[in-house]
């Protein structure tokens, strides 16, 4: 599991096959799992200044691979007891999403997000979603078009790669985990009894 804040912004030193070589400061030990912009990766290999994760045939498949270069977000994964700021994410990706509008306002960047219809019943006004493993609220949901604004303030800009994100940017998308149980539970054949209703309705 992950929270959503990024630990360091790592360096790419190489990406061939399904091996991703990173420069860090951050020190991971073997088979630790790291998120690089939202997925989930496991720790194969240790250098002097950085370290190795691979990616699996499935993993590539789901992923905006087109960003992994240059620079990514990187998280180590969360100890128990370790504090929440800013929401449980599995590392996971759901969708593939794109920037497709970029917007300065008073006292941030509004940046708007198209989603594909199936991601779309997945979302909720004020709530949670992870964008290339960062942990953000969703400001408005526009239904007509498939989109979500996010409002990125001034010290998300600063210590994320948002400041680089432009028009056309595929984005890692991973919904809120709580939404994807539910939809499960209310789309399954048979329906949902009383008691999977109270169990899900204790989660919350």
């Amino acid at each position: 599991m992950f929270n959503g804040l990024i630990r360091e912004i790592a360096e790419v030193i190489s990406f061939s096959g399904n091996f991703l070589n990173l420069k860090a400061k951050y020190r991971p030990d073997l088979g630790d799992s790291i998120s690089v912009n939202g997925a989930c990766l496991s720790v194969v290999k240790l250098f002097n200044d950085g370290f190795c994760v691979e990616l699996s045939a499935e993993t590539r498949k789901i992923l905006a691979l087109e960003n992994f270069k240059n620079r990514v977000h990187i998280e180590p994964a969360m100890c128990l007891g370790d504090r929440i700021d800013g929401h449980l994410l599995q590392g996971h990706i759901d969708f593939i999403g794109s920037i497709t509008k970029i917007n300065k306002n008073e006292n941030g960047t509004d940046f708007f997000v198209r989603l594909t219809p199936e991601a779309m019943k997945f979302v909720a006004n004020k709530g949670s979603i992870g964008i290339d493993g960062i942990s953000l609220t969703i400001n408005e949901i526009m239904d007509q078009i498939n989109e979500i604004r996010l409002t990125i303030i001034p010290i998300t800009m600063k210590n994320t790669l948002f400041g680089e994100f432009y028009i056309g940017r595929k984005v890692n998308v991973e919904t809120d985990l709580l939404m994807r149980y539910v939809a499960r539970a209310l789309n399954f054949k048979k329906g949902l009894t009383w008691e999977q209703v109270e169990r899900f309705s204790n989660l919350f």
